[in-house]
């Protein structure tokens, strides 16, 4: 039998305590809890809410298993839970639904894991070996500062306005520029450009992901992906045109989900007729970028397009951005544009055709063949002013009575997190 595991700097706190509802799972857990060396009768009968009226009156211990399967509203409940914990306590959580998005919100809430019942007594002992990991692991003097993902959407209000280059040159500067590890989701499925925009070869990723939904994971991203630096990822596709897009949209959404868990910021590259096909694309979107070019059939689809996210999006802030403009060719100015659409203009990138054409030949994106023009300039601009809104959009989360992480509450040990439910979890 081990020794009581009671780690330095817990003073008085119980190092284990469980509150379970049905009796099988119980004995489980006195059982193993036995073998950890912490005492049975600290296994209690009744779930989450008995749990939450013991902590209430009494200081929590340094790992908590409570079991879920009698809660109505789990990520409501564990709310609870957390306003009579200390901070630090190790919580894992128990219950019957089966759901991986349940278990990833419930993880991102700060449990330290959430276990499929029926458990066994090998599940348990995993865990608990986990928890006891967080406690002895050395403890940095320096805060962990994390990044808050970044969803961007580029979107062109017509074919040919460049929205693909501003991708591809957004999503470069995001993983070098702003040094963000980055996903670039090109969803031109049949004729996108965000590969052979930097001389890469698209593979098979996206379309395999769009075939079989059910597949995909940070395994399956780690191996779809192409890398056009050490930190910018792409996944594209060259699909047949013969071969017709068959897909209720579960992939992207599981895409975009697997992007936030492995990298820092996504750049999708969104045609408009996915986001009328597939409108949950733009559902975690912090920043739309609406590219559109100074011509009256651009200025009704840019109507159009801002009204819908105004309607489908609002929290998404939109940046619009008049691409390729010729000051002397212009088939409506700027001004008049405007007034059409009834907001101003963002940024205006002007028309450059020797650095497009350089880009071209050497296989790159434009922001980094044409690095001294203007056009580099304004897009790098472009990325600092996505940048500002995540970062404004963040702060008022925290300090706008959203709802915040409770990993403050139980503890800041997100890098010992688990990143997916076990396999026998999905």
């Amino acid at each position: 039998m081990n020794a009581p595991f009671n780690p330095a700097g817990a003073g008085t706190r119980d190092a284990f305590s469980a509150y379970i509802c049905d009796d099988a799972t119980l004995d489980i857990v006195r059982t193993v809890a036995t073998e950890m060396g912490w005492a049975a009768e600290k296994c209690n009968q009744g779930g989450l809410r008995n749990a939450v009226q013991s902590l209430s009156i009494a200081a929590s211990p340094n790992i908590l298993l409570v079991d879920m399967s009698e809660s109505g509203d789990p990520l409501n409940d564990i709310n609870g839970l957390a306003e009579v914990c200390e901070p630090g306590t190790v919580v894992i959580a128990m219950g019957q639904v089966n759901d991986v998005r349940l278990y990833r919100d419930l993880v991102a809430s700060g449990l330290h894991d959430y276990l499929l019942k029926p458990i066994s007594a090998d599940q348990l002992r995993d865990s608990f070996a986990q928890a006891q990991a967080i406690f002895l692991a050395p403890k940095s003097n320096e805060p962990v500062v994390e990044l808050p993902h970044i969803t961007t959407a580029v979107i062109g209000t017509r074919g040919g306005v460049g929205a693909s280059t501003i991708a591809t040159s957004l999503a470069w500067y995001m993983s070098q520029n702003a040094d963000r590890t980055t996903a670039l989701l090109d969803l031109d499925v049949h004729f996108g450009t965000g590969a052979l925009v930097m001389d890469l070869e698209p593979g098979r990723g996206l379309t395999d992901a769009i075939d079989n939904p059910s597949r995909i994971d940070g395994l399956f991203i780690e191996r779809a992906m192409i890398k056009a630096n050490e930190k910018l990822s792409i996944l594209s596709a060259e699909a047949p045109i013969s071969s017709p897009l068959m897909t209720d949209g579960a992939a992207f959404f599981q895409l975009q989900e697997e992007f936030r868990a492995s990298f820092e910021a996504t750049m999708i590259d969104l045609p408009r007729n996915m986001l009328v096909n597939f409108p949950h694309l733009i559902g975690d979107v912090n920043v739309t970028v609406l590219v559109t070019e100074l011509t009256l059939a651009s200025a009704r689809d840019a109507i159009r397009i801002l009204s819908w996210l105004k309607s489908n999006a609002p929290h998404s802030k939109i940046i619009l951005v008049a691409n390729k403009v010729q000051p002397g060719a212009l088939e409506i100015t700027k001004s008049d544009f405007e007034s059409s659409i009834e907001r101003k203009i963002d940024f205006v990138v002007p028309a450059d055709y020797k650095a497009a054409a350089a880009a071209a030949k050497l296989g790159q994106a434009l922001v980094v063949a044409g690095k001294n023009s203007k056009v580099s300039g304004i897009v790098s601009s472009l990325g600092e002013r996505i940048l500002g809104a995540a970062e404004d959009e963040a702060d008022e989360e925290e300090g706008g009575g959203a709802k915040k992480s409770l990993l403050g509450k139980f503890g800041a040990f997100s890098s010992l997190l688990p990143s997916k439910p076990k396999k026998d979890q999905k």
